[in-house]
């Protein structure tokens, strides 16, 4: 007997539709909610980095100290990242995520009304605090809505945008930074002011965006007896015994990561313009390549290699860049090495927002992953000046990022194999 035709208009089963037709309008919602707060996040950080050379002739400080002004952003990532995450896993992923934008525009643009070193040192320590609350907010909503399937993939695509507001930091110091730096102490704080202008279409995007399902069904338990008797401050609970490993493990791992990026970027601009050499071209291909490599590695990460073998190669493929990377005798190689170093030295990012999201239960997801992010920026705080001091000491600059870069890649695919195999962990409303 012939088989019966399938009825005109009747759905496609899911595993037959493109992956981005299996995602609702309600996740992709959320996405782009994130996904944009990170690009604006990550321009306001990473304009730093392109005029760390104007900020030392205007305050006329070394390079060390130009360093910590990326240093203690990183260090205040925490404090955000705990009190919004906490606030998260109190009140919804939703509202912190707002505030914290706010708040890290804000200080952002006042930022470029500096009057000393220590006004701006000041300014940028209250912008990280808004840097780790979206963060922590944020990337839960996200990972939380997403289906299980695409976690990979998802995490992958909202890491790549921090690259792209990267790319628009390099793009706005290769085009807007000129039409100001003619006035003398102009041109670094015009790149402060411009800071501001993104996040108005961000909170717009945000006032559609639901909350998290999983966070909502947990509530429903929380109206039971049950519910009532646990704990309500969620920071105690992710140093209890039985979460406290999975913590110090995940902070170990992320901070490596941490390391790792700010070895490979934050000194990269001044390396590009100590040798004279034009920063837009090879911080685009940078940044195409890491937009690139952490979708392809997140997605990669959902097969057999799974987040640990995606993050270990990945990592030691980042090594082998290096020579390339700031080595190279050419412009067309050190092009290449760009490339190269974005899509390995920073494609161990593409399953970091999972893997942190996948380490805990839902009571904690807002406060786990947020604390262990942000206190594993506080350790990656330390390579900027470290490399600014080594710089100052002598060591050519390409030396310096060199063994940075090389040592915190290796530690960072060493410490995933501490920990277990996260890859298809169900994010259900659990209450443990």
């Amino acid at each position: 007997m012939a088989a019966m035709p399938a009825q005109a208009g009747a759905p496609a089963p899911a595993g037959r539709l493109p992956w981005y037709r299996q995602v609702s309008g309600e996740q992709w919602r959320a996405f782009w909610a994130t996904f944009i707060g990170w690009i604006v996040d990550a321009f306001d950080f990473n304009i730093l980095a392109f005029i760390l050379i104007d900020i030392q002739r205007s305050f006329t400080v070394n390079s060390a100290l130009a360093g910590l002004l990326g240093t203690i952003t990183l260090l205040m990532r925490l404090v955000g990242g705990v009190v919004a995450g906490t606030a998260a896993d109190r009140w919804g992923r939703k509202l912190p995520m707002l505030l914290s934008i706010l708040w890290f525009s804000l200080f952002a643009f006042l930022s470029g009304f500096s009057t000393s070193y220590t006004m701006l040192f000041g300014f940028r320590a209250l912008f990280g605090i808004g840097m780790g609350g979206e963060w922590a907010a944020g990337m839960t909503l996200v990972i939380e809505h997403w289906p299980v399937r695409l976690r990979g993939l998802v995490s992958g695509m909202l890491l790549g945008g921090w690259y792209w507001g990267y790319l628009l930091a390099a793009a706005a110091f290769q085009f807007i930074y000129p039409l100001f730096n003619e006035r003398p102490d102009v041109g670094w704080r015009a790149m402060f002011w411009i800071a501001i202008i993104p996040a108005f279409f961000t909170l717009w995007i945000r006032s559609t965006v639901s909350e998290s399902p999983v966070w909502l069904e947990r509530q429903k338990h929380l109206q039971t007896a049950a519910g009532k008797a646990e704990a309500k401050i969620s920071l105690v609970r992710i140093f209890q015994r039985d979460l406290i490993m999975t913590t110090i493990q995940t902070t170990a791992v992320i901070g490596a990561f941490m390391c790792a990026f700010y070895s490979i970027a934050f000194w990269y601009p001044t390396f590009l313009r100590d040798s004279g050499r034009s920063t837009l071209p090879y911080l685009v291909a940078f940044n195409l390549g890491a937009i690139g490599g952490t979708m392809f590695w997140g997605r990669l990460s959902e097969g057999k290699l799974g987040r640990r073998g995606a993050v270990t190669i990945t990592a030691l493929l980042g090594v082998a860049s290096i020579p390339l990377y700031l080595h190279a005798p050419s412009p067309v190689t050190l092009a290449i090495g760009a490339l190269t170093m974005g899509a390995f030295g920073s494609g161990i990012w593409g399953m970091a927002p999972a893997y942190v999201a996948e380490r805990y239960p839902t009571a904690v997801r807002g406060v786990g992953p947020g604390f262990c992010y942000h206190a594993a920026a506080g350790i990656g705080a330390v390579m900027p000046p470290l490399i600014g001091l080594m710089k100052d000491r002598g060591m050519p600059l390409a030396t310096a990022m060199t063994i940075a870069i090389g040592l915190a890649l290796l530690f960072s695919a060493g410490l995933m194999w501490f920990g277990p195999e996260t890859r298809g962990r169900e994010l259900t409303a659990e209450t443990h």
